[in-house]
């Protein structure tokens, strides 16, 4: 099972993506570490990463699907992959469907982490008080926020339309969003259909 997770940061997306690889055995995929082990890997690619990366150039889509079909076929026995920080826009999303067409694949389901941006926005404020991390400025973090909305906006309604998009509630305790996903994915492994809107299904734990 192959599936995209989207959300926001500080959604707890990674520790969701994390418990799937312990529980499932999926392998996820993230665009940032992937560049970051191609970046020392020694390879032609990871080479060619390097120099761009130094150069403080955005890495083509072609680069990032070519890591990604690294991963693919380095790992052909593995039982599904979570797609993380990749597909970024639709012309990302449509290359991602073609990559995994070419080996007898598809994206099985889309999972969306649904958070309240103020309720996020104070966790952040309450950790940078708490911890000054950089990382964690406030106003950096709703620059992170609003480019995140931007580009997944256009691609939730691609998603949808090809059935696959499902909400999840990202506000709840972390064991019962990890349920919601888990009932997603047996659903979408069973191919029972989960109701709800016609445009896209809202799973809510409990």
């Amino acid at each position: 099972m192959n599936i995209v997770m989207f959300g926001p940061p500080a959604a707890g997306k990674g520790t969701q993506a994390k418990r799937l690889t312990a529980e499932r055995g999926l392998i996820q995929l993230s665009t940032g570490d992937m560049l970051r082990a191609a970046r020392t890997s020694g390879s032609e690619l990871g080479k060619k990463v390097a120099g761009i990366m130094d150069r403080g150039d955005l890495v083509s889509d072609e680069i990032v699907i070519a890591l990604i079909e690294e991963q693919l076929d380095a790992q052909k026995d593995a039982p599904g992959f979570i797609f993380d920080g990749f597909p970024r826009t639709v012309e990302q999303a449509k290359a991602l469907d073609a990559t995994l067409k070419r080996r007898g694949l598809e994206v099985d389901g889309v999972i969306r982490l649904c958070v309240d941006d103020n309720v996020l926005l104070g966790r952040i404020e309450k950790r940078f008080k708490e911890e000054g991390r950089k990382d964690d400025n406030p106003e950096s973090f709703k620059i992170r926020l609003e480019n995140y909305h931007k580009q997944t906006a256009p691609l939730l309604p691609f998603y949808a339309a090809q059935g696959k998009l499902t909400e999840v509630d990202g506000l709840a305790e972390i064991d019962t969003v990890a349920t919601a996903i888990s009932r997603v994915l047996d659903m979408q492994k069973t191919g029972i259909e989960t109701n709800a809107k016609p445009w896209w299904k809202k799973i809510f734990g409990g």
